[in-house]
């Protein structure tokens, strides 16, 4: 896979950082107005939308299935993929669930149109598609949006959409670009298009808590999956296929997963940390070179912090929730609001669509009815976020916004070929052994 590395300066990226927080910090103001997603129930007629997939692991086949019940002329076109296997496990499932819900049509990935290895994402791309659902390893996802944006191609990219901060600057740089092509971007947060937190949302940015002045974020679950090498496996073969316990795949679980939670509070409170100190640690990951939990503190501008706290250990207490704590109330984000004293003041009483059906529909809406939407910015500062949180717990040290703007960290080998990885595998020691005097 050859990375097209994009054209922009550190004052472009600081400038586009600066602009995308200043928009945030704007709409803090009571009563304003929202941008949010029409929330229907199955996306207007139109011409048909032609889709590929770019990675067909278990969320990119999800996400293919979630785009085809969307609404009506939805077909999927292409498929590519590292490996035939996974292709081939893919083109099973979606046929079956599409057979369930009466959508045999939907499935016409003709052979010609199906594509193995490190340049597939580009195959699909030029495949005659309209838009392009990108679910490859996080590693890549910033090289295949660049590449589709610039094939101006509308997008569904999971999250996170980048490992490191060179990667975020790839993104934020193509994200102005399908802007100004017009071109709408959605990124797998779905907490953005479910009713419940949409509902919660309007109701505190209307000042139903008051000022925000505290807030937490936590995903603590049950241990990953993971792949023991098998015999004939290259490193790279094995590390792709156990992706999700390497750092640079994935970016370690508080960037591919609990990105969730601190997207929530960026949202909520329409601003993000600007330093964060932090601590984790390894005690029973199987594979890889990440970390199995994290604890974060992270400090705002206006003086706020935010606790975030992310584990995935077996046999340990479960939690994965948000929590915002206001000057008139408080609320879980998610469907409730409480008064100062605990009671309830509010609670969401209505049902909302899957959200992870929801927000394809809401991509489909907005290609057919022409009104561009654009997640690509907030996910690229909510990625940084857990980033900054991750650095700080490896080196034990405060780690600020500054400092993530301007590094020029970039994870993963310069070249993409199966056989020996040429990446360090060490796992992060915080602080010293030297004895203090």
């Amino acid at each position: 896979m050859e990375e097209k590395k994009p054209q922009i300066s550190r004052r472009n990226f600081i400038g586009t950082m600066a602009v995308a927080s200043s928009i945030l910090i704007a709409c803090a103001k009571p009563k304003r107005e929202l941008v949010l997603p029409p929330l229907l129930e199955t996306a207007p007629d139109g011409r048909e939308l032609k889709a590929g997939l770019i990675g067909c692991g278990g969320r990119g086949t999800g996400a293919a299935i979630n785009f085809l019940k969307a609404g009506p002329k939805l077909k999927l076109v292409a498929m590519g993929d590292v490996f035939a296997d996974r292709i081939a496990g893919s083109k099973t499932r979606i046929i079956e669930e599409m057979a369930k819900v009466g959508n045999r049509d939907g499935f016409a990935v003709e052979d010609k149109n199906t594509f193995i290895g490190f340049d597939s994402y580009q195959k699909v791309i030029d495949a005659g598609v309209d838009l392009v659902i990108l679910a490859e390893p996080p590693h890549f996802r910033h090289i295949s949006f660049a590449a589709a944006v610039e094939a101006k191609k509308h997008v569904f990219m999971e999250k996170p959409i980048a490992v490191d901060p060179m990667g975020i600057k790839s993104i934020l740089a193509s994200a102005e670009k399908a802007e100004a092509f017009g071109l709408s971007v959605v990124t797998g947060t779905q907490r953005r298009h479910q009713k419940e937190y949409i509902e919660t949302y309007k109701r505190v940015a209307d000042g139903a808590i008051g000022d925000i002045v505290a807030a937490r974020a936590y995903w603590n679950m049950q241990q990953l999956w993971y792949r023991n090498k098998e015999e004939g496996w290259s490193n790279m073969e094995w590390m792709i296929r156990d992706w999700v316990n390497w750092r640079w795949l994935s970016g370690d679980h508080i960037v591919e997963q609990h990105v969730h939670n601190l997207d929530v509070i960026n949202w909520f409170t329409e601003m993000h940390p600007i330093k964060a100190v932090g601590m984790g640690g390894r005690q029973r990951r199987v594979t890889g070179d990440q970390y199995d939990f994290f604890s974060i503190d992270f400090e705002y501008a206006n003086g706020m912090h935010m606790h975030s706290m992310c584990r995935q250990i077996n046999g340990c207490v479960s939690n994965v929730s948000e929590f915002i704590v206001g000057t008139k109330g408080s609320s879980n984000c998610r469907d409730t609001i409480f008064k100062p004293d605990g009671t309830i003041a509010w609670k969401f009483e209505g049902q909302g669509k899957n959200p992870y059906d929801q927000e394809h529909v809401d991509l489909v809406t907005a290609i057919r009815t022409e009104k561009p939407y654009n997640e690509a910015k907030n996910t690229a500062i909510s990625n940084l976020v857990a980033i900054m949180g991750r650095e700080s717990a490896y080196t034990g040290k405060e780690t600020t916004w500054e400092e993530m703007e301007q590094s020029t960290m970039k994870l993963g080998p310069a070249e993409y070929v199966m056989g020996d990885v040429p990446v360090e595998v060490v796992i992060p020691v915080p602080g010293t052994l030297e004895r203090q005097q």
